[in-house]
């Protein structure tokens, strides 16, 4: 493979992401590049509601069409978004944001704090339903309490003294905020769009009013999301390019054929059967690790899932290298731990010298087998009815029906397997409607934090309905320690009780992405976060 980068440590440590590689849109007719490009997703998002979604499907027009106050540049180091600067407080429990001068939404109107402050609530509203509100409850002042409905606006720890000035106060020192206000619930939204369109804002182009460096011109669920430059955008120079289309084509192989055809400029997803050939003969795919893991979920409010010994068989019953190597055919690494590779600390990544909990990448038969016997179902033999679930897509659909056939064969076990479209997937899993479910976690921000915060007993994320207590006084220390290598410990010994004691779930393996790209688009940039970015592409010409 001509175009793969080794090693997510290695990714992550060097700050490395695919940026100006080349990639785009064959146009051999001798006329100049008209800037327009179309890039194919196989699946749409619940919402596009930044406030809402917490749907990674949502992440090529929220990322692209809005701005946080931080962002990630080419090298992923911190810097400045729609905030030029920012103060940190000695005690580092209030950060000041300065806003960069005369910024604007897309219809032209102004933006201020204000903004962002009206969003940061609109968050903290139960009945927005805010995927991700967790991330203000559990670590601003006054914020739990407010979305609670028992404290007081006012003894939220947010504030815009002036329209160029935000200010967030914390409850302790917390060294991965900045870095999580790149998350979809941090962005502004315009207050009057928003509310004079109730539900519908985020469903039609002409309300979709945004702040990045594009908008939404056309949106057709469905079909198609056409983005087009924001000419109000506060960096509108350096955005060359002038149309960008999200076309949806929900199977991989057809999104395959219409990009080796010509017809579209870049793929989300190659098909599987697919990157055997690919490796030899492309020179448009790009793999890429990411700072991500497959898994599946258990309803742990269910039996047999209630007992530990099943959860631990099952997971041991896989062979995760046979999926890799015969299944998928891809560059993915077997997963023992739910923290990916990818963080660096002192020059070590996170997973270097932690245990691996007895997950052999070729499974255990024997442990499985004894394992289950002891939790009173001898070869399978009276475990109730179970149903395996996913999500309509071809990497899952294979891995699912790979695993059924290893739990049949390695431990007597028969599993029907249930499939629908993302959306109403997910409302069931969010629902408790589910025996096992294809699920997985690709990091929102570069902290080992990111997987683990989300099994929190009281996170809108648990769906899983995981709870210890040790395992939630540890995230409760973990998000006052300041100092880096004892919080390292510390998520040590939280991922030691999730995944030794508890086996709180069935991980598979950590992430690689291929993209595809023409070589005629330059400048794109693929994130360890699984984030495209297409601010800094050119469609260049192509001889």
């Amino acid at each position: 493979m001509k175009k793969y980068v080794r090693g997510a440590a290695a990714l992550v440590a060097a700050a490395l992401v695919l940026s100006g590689c080349s990639a785009g849109n064959d146009k051999a007719d001798g006329n100049a590049p008209d800037q327009k490009i179309v890039f194919a997703v196989n699946e749409e998002a619940d919402s596009l509601d930044p406030g809402v979604t917490s749907n990674s499907f949502a992440s090529p027009v929220i990322m692209n069409a809005f701005e946080p106050l931080v962002t990630y540049d080419a090298e992923n180091n911190l810097v400045g978004g729609l905030a030029e600067k920012w103060d940190v407080s000695d005690d580092g429990l209030e950060y000041t944001f300065h806003l960069r001068p005369d910024l604007k939404w897309s219809d032209g109107s102004a933006l201020t704090s204000e903004d962002f402050l009206y969003s940061w609530f609109r968050v903290l509203d139960q009945e927005l339903a805010g995927q991700y509100a967790n991330l203000l409850t559990d670590y601003i002042v006054g914020a739990e309490e407010f979305y609670a409905g028992s404290g007081d606006k006012d003894a939220v720890g947010i504030s815009a003294p002036d329209a160029d000035t935000f200010v967030v106060k914390l409850k302790t020192p917390t060294p991965f905020f900045l870095p999580m206000l790149n998350m979809f619930p941090f962005n502004a939204v315009k207050q009057d769009v928003v509310e004079g369109n109730a539900d519908t804002w985020a469903k039609k182009a002409d309300s979709y009013v945004s702040n990045g460096a594009f908008m939404v011109s056309d949106l057709t669920f469905g079909k198609s999301i056409t983005l087009t430059k924001n000419p109000n955008y506060w960096d509108a120079d350096n955005v060359k390019l002038e149309e960008l289309t999200f076309r949806v084509i929900p199977d991989q192989s057809t999104a395959l054929t219409a990009f080796e055809s010509g017809q579209i400029d870049g793929i989300s997803t190659v098909p599987t059967d697919d990157l055997p050939r690919l490796k030899t003969e492309s020179e448009d795919l790009y793999t890429v690790p990411q700072f991500g893991t497959s898994y599946f979920i258990m309803n742990l409010t269910k039996a047999p899932f209630d007992d530990p010994k099943v959860r631990k068989a099952l997971s041991l019953a896989i062979d995760r290298q046979a999926l890799i190597d015969k299944v998928l055919q891809s560059t993915d690494q077997p997963a023992t731990g739910i923290v990916a590779p990818g963080y660096v600390l002192d020059d070590e990544d996170f997973t270097a010298d932690r245990p691996d909990w007895g997950i052999d990448p070729k499974g255990d038969v024997d442990a499985a087998k004894k394992l289950l016997a002891e939790a009173g179902y001898p070869d399978g033999e009276g475990l109730p009815a179970i149903e395996l679930s996913y999500y309509t897509d071809d990497t899952v659909k294979k891995v699912t029906e790979a695993i059924q056939q290893m739990w049949k064969k390695n431990l007597g076990i028969d599993m029907a397997i249930t499939t629908q479209e993302w959306k109403v997937y997910y409302d069931g899993v969010k629902a408790g409607d589910f025996d096992i479910a294809a699920m997985g976690w690709g990091g929102d921000y570069l902290h080992p934090m990111t997987f683990l915060a989300g099994w929190g007993t009281n996170s809108e994320l648990n769906n899983a309905k995981y709870s210890n207590p040790e395992f939630d006084a540890l995230l409760a220390q973990i998000n006052s320690e300041t100092d880096a290598a004892k919080g390292a410990e510390l998520m040590h010994q939280a991922e030691e009780i999730m995944m030794g004691e508890d086996s709180a779930l069935i991980n598979t393996y950590y992430r690689a992405r291929n993209v595809m790209f023409k070589p005629s688009v330059e400048g794109w940039r693929l994130t360890p976060l699984s984030t495209l970015y297409f601010k800094g592409v050119t469609e260049v010409s192509v001889d």
